[in-house]
């Protein structure tokens, strides 16, 4: 079907995804003065993935808000940890999942292929990680970040404790607690504003071969 026969949405219908490509969310704000250092930062992006997550663009016309968000992305998923980057992934993928995050849920089960090198688990992750066949510590961990997601009035000493059952130190429950509130909070301002993930996350690390 050509671009002229592409049947236009009904009065109040959404476009389709496709339609889209190109838009960052919702919201007309076009971006704002960027410091040297967050210029530096989205050509990098651009070097070594090849585009600029949509996330950050949807932050970047508040330079402050751009540099509070990304500096506290990335001490959570890439500064030193006990808990691996992968497992850092699989919080974000398993908890967006909870929330029906789309753009969280095609970024980071993107980044959740890629570590693991395992397409199949990318998609359990995203739609029911009870699925997989997960080691008795990565379990209890996505275990516990699901239940701070939907109830966490509800968490307790018994929890944390199986948390160190499990054998994580008291700074891994902190971290997993953590990744667990930040994407949370990132999933309910994708929501929130429509964001759209590039399109490129679509088709990473599909390869079974």
């Amino acid at each position: 079907m050509s671009a002229k026969q592409k049947r236009k949405p009904e009065v109040g219908e959404k476009p389709a995804a496709q339609e889209m490509d190109g838009a960052v969310m919702a919201l007309a704000l076009a971006e704002g003065e960027l410091s040297p250092g967050m210029r530096a930062y989205f050509e990098k992006c651009d070097e070594k993935i090849g585009f600029v997550p949509n996330v950050l663009r949807a932050y970047a016309h508040d330079n402050a808000k751009l540099e509070a968000f990304a500096g506290f992305y990335n001490d959570l998923m890439l500064a030193p940890s006990g808990l691996s980057k992968l497992e850092r992934e699989m919080i974000a993928v398993v908890v967006s999942s909870q929330n029906s995050c789309y753009y969280c849920l095609i970024a980071h089960g993107a980044a959740v292929r890629q570590l693991s090198g395992d397409p199949v688990l990318g998609e359990m992750m995203a739609m029911n990680y009870r699925a997989a066949d997960l080691a008795p510590r990565r379990r209890a961990m996505l275990d516990f970040a699901v239940k701070l997601t939907d109830a966490p009035y509800a968490l307790d000493e018994a929890d944390r404790e199986g948390l160190r059952r499990a054998g994580f130190s008291e700074r891994d429950i902190w971290d997993i607690a953590a990744v667990a509130s930040f994407f949370n909070m990132s999933n309910r301002m994708a929501s929130a504003v429509d964001m759209r993930p590039n399109r490129a996350y679509h088709g990473e690390a599909r390869d079974l071969g």
